[in-house]
């Protein structure tokens, strides 16, 4: 193959020499930039963390005035529904603008079909209802599983086998899904994943002339050392079934199959999750080129919360700087939304932030 240099001979009756080269050696080598004032920085900066970009995912129990502390989560804590709005409150008046809910009903029958979280009662509803008529702008965003409202702990239906009923459970999340959305959900997240729950759920929100209401599908959800808190927080423990494959289905942490996402666009997904987010962020850097006219998210986890705030209570570094060096990393591998319970922090941060 003739050099790019010898192409340039034939064409032009000419040699470069090394000191005529379009590009010396010197210029290849010295990298010190020639962006020293701000603005300059600025025309070629990374992606920066914007309040737009963030999701504050909130834990909602059906004690209204409850404030219940997560000892693995420290600053976090699980709210009443009267105490949601409160905490909420100066946020929005900051700029927050979306939240991720998750129920943690704690009075509740419970069953194999998760029947309760149909209910008109639940701690999902009654915030949905609650956050609607105080904050009529704020996006609400709720996930959708039955883990909390069955009775065995798993995200779906159990056979007399003790193995997942994949249609059934589908059927049942798209009945969760329209209960959520007519209390006022602007987007559904189903976390469970089932197969083909996002086409069930889509269904059924057509179904009930909900056709505007946004499916945010945890597409590439992996099996992972990092959502030991988060259980916590919800106060998950699965009672019988199997805890295979079978009965979780949650990637194994080598796989980087595209089907994750090309399914779930395929069957009418308005957005697509990488969870966790850190540990993968070669994953997320796939989605852009497979989704590419969706928003893609990514769940900074309970674990990934932890890590960063125990680094920094033992003094590895400012918290402040790892949170903002970890949000940031994710919008360069091709996030658009960041779901991180550090929203409070960083929407005080950005503010004071140059």
């Amino acid at each position: 193959m003739q050099s790019a240099h010898a192409a340039a001979v034939a064409a032009n009756g000419t040699s470069f020499s090394r000191t005529s080269d379009p590009l010396p050696h010197h210029a290849r080598t010295r990298l010190h930039p020639a962006n020293q004032h701000p603005t300059l920085r600025a025309w070629n900066s990374e992606p920066r963390v914007r309040a737009e970009h963030l999701v504050y995912p909130v834990f909602v129990t059906d004690v209204p005035d409850a404030i219940e502390p997560i000892a693995s989560l420290p600053g976090i804590a699980r709210y009443g529904v009267k105490t949601l709005v409160k905490h909420l409150a100066p946020l929005v008046a900051k700029g927050l603008q979306c939240v991720l809910l998750f129920g943690v009903p704690s009075a509740i029958p419970k069953d194999n079909a998760g029947s309760a979280a149909l209910d008109a009662k639940t701690p999902v509803v009654l915030a949905l209802q609650a956050l609607s008529k105080t904050f009529p702008n704020l996006l609400l965003a709720v996930d959708v599983c039955l883990c909390a409202y069955t009775d065995h702990g798993h995200c779906g239906l159990l056979g007399q086998d003790g193995r997942l009923d994949n249609d059934a459970s589908i059927a049942q999340l798209g009945r969760v899904a329209v209960h959520y959305a007519q209390a006022g959900a602007h987007i559904v997240a189903p976390s469970d994943m089932m197969d083909n729950r996002v086409h069930a759920i889509k269904d059924a929100l057509r179904a009930a002339s909900l056709p505007y209401v946004s499916v945010m599908a945890y597409s590439a959800k992996f099996a992972s050392v990092f959502y030991g808190p988060f259980r916590d927080a919800r106060n998950r423990r699965r009672a019988r079934g199997t805890a295979s494959a079978t009965s979780c289905p949650q990637a194994v942490a080598s796989s980087r199959d595209g089907r994750l996402y090309m399914r779930d666009v395929a069957e009418g997904a308005d957005m697509i999750m990488v969870k966790p987010g850190y540990p993968y962020f070669d994953v997320v850097r796939d989605a852009p080129e497979l989704a590419p006219d969706l928003p893609i998210a990514i769940y900074q986890v309970s674990g990934e919360y932890a890590m960063l705030y125990h680094g920094a209570a033992a003094g590895a570094y400012a918290l402040e700087d790892a949170v903002f060096e970890s949000l940031e990393s994710g919008l360069r591998a091709g996030a658009t939304i960041l779901i991180t319970y550090y929203t409070p922090q960083v929407l005080d941060w950005i503010q004071s932030r140059p």
